[in-house]
């Protein structure tokens, strides 16, 4: 059953306007600039849109990457990865996802095979993700892939059926990332030191949002296992829980254009990255993640 389109909430005293992005999540913010929208003044409105979307998205904004890292602070804490190899622009607080080779040619490799499945950012840590910020900066022409897909985790709760909600109440998933990336790329990117540093932690599967209240399924590509069970039964159901949440109508397919800014939140969503031509085309996005609480 198709959703309802979701319109800006009239009550909300925002000094901007707001686009709904598709009948699932998302918005798009204009009348304001990204500068006005980190201030003082404005950011706690910019936060309720963000909250009520899941997701807000800024387009043609000049974001040096110094000033991503400024303005994603504003969020929180900003996340320094633990896969170092990543970090951009000498600053650890950015995440670079580019094909380019050392000669700035496409490089025949995607930059993290591990983004083409559903997740969300931090997932792996006791300390999750809250916000992503993503900045576009190359993309492959329209049509040809690199788009980002977003699913909504609070309707993905709702659609599960009563007799699996029952059987994941009060249940906690084992979060694995060396496990995600190792099956996901074919080897394993971390060394020895990085894997050690991010041991496999237990999540509540359906987690409470800590600031609407609203309950959300909180799996995707990192969870390994769920605690109480046979490792197959529970990697069967974790399996069979993110195909239940993600079905078509449930998903928002976002089609990049260079320049734009994009925040979403990783505590309701579950996002994942298209495949595209790695030797035709080249795709450079940077992100940065902001550091949440743990998930309850």
């Amino acid at each position: 059953m198709a959703q309802a389109a979701l319109k800006p909430d009239r009550t909300r005293d925002w000094p901007f306007q707001v686009t709904p992005l598709s009948n699932v999540l998302g918005c798009e913010i204009t009348g304001i600039t990204l500068e006005d929208a980190v201030s003082p003044k404005l950011f706690a409105k910019v936060y309720e849109a963000f909250l009520d979307y899941e997701l807000i998205l800024f387009r043609d904004v000049d974001l040096p990457p110094a000033t991503q890292v400024a303005f994603a602070k504003n969020f929180g804490e900003v996340n320094i990865h633990v896969l170092s190899q990543y970090h951009g622009y000498g600053h650890p607080e950015i995440y670079m996802l580019s094909n380019l080779d050392k000669d700035g040619k496409p490089s025949g490799k995607h930059p993290d095979r591990g983004t083409l499945y559903w997740h969300t950012d931090g997932s792996w840590k006791e300390r999750t993700g809250q916000a992503t910020m993503m900045y576009s900066e190359t993309l492959p022409p329209p049509g040809r892939g690199g788009e980002t897909q977003f699913a909504d985790m609070y309707r993905g709760y709702e659609l599960l059926p009563a007799a699996i909600k029952k059987k994941i109440e009060g249940k906690r998933a084992i979060h694995n990332f060396t496990f995600s990336r190792k099956r996901r790329h074919g080897e394993d990117p971390l060394t020895t030191k990085q894997s050690a540093e991010v041991p496999p932690v237990a999540h509540p599967i359906v987690r409470t949002h800590p600031e609407t209240g609203r309950k959300a399924i909180f799996l995707g590509d990192h969870a390994e296992y769920i605690e109480g069970m046979p490792y197959d039964e529970g990697r069967a159901l974790i399996e069979e829980i993110n195909v239940l949440t993600t079905p078509p109508d449930n998903i928002y397919s976002h089609v990049w254009k260079p320049r734009e800014c994009m925040v979403w939140d990783n505590r309701c969503t579950l996002h994942r990255a298209t495949g595209f031509d790695e030797s035709q085309y080249v795709r450079v996005m940077r992100r940065c993640t902001i550091t949440g609480d743990r998930p309850f």
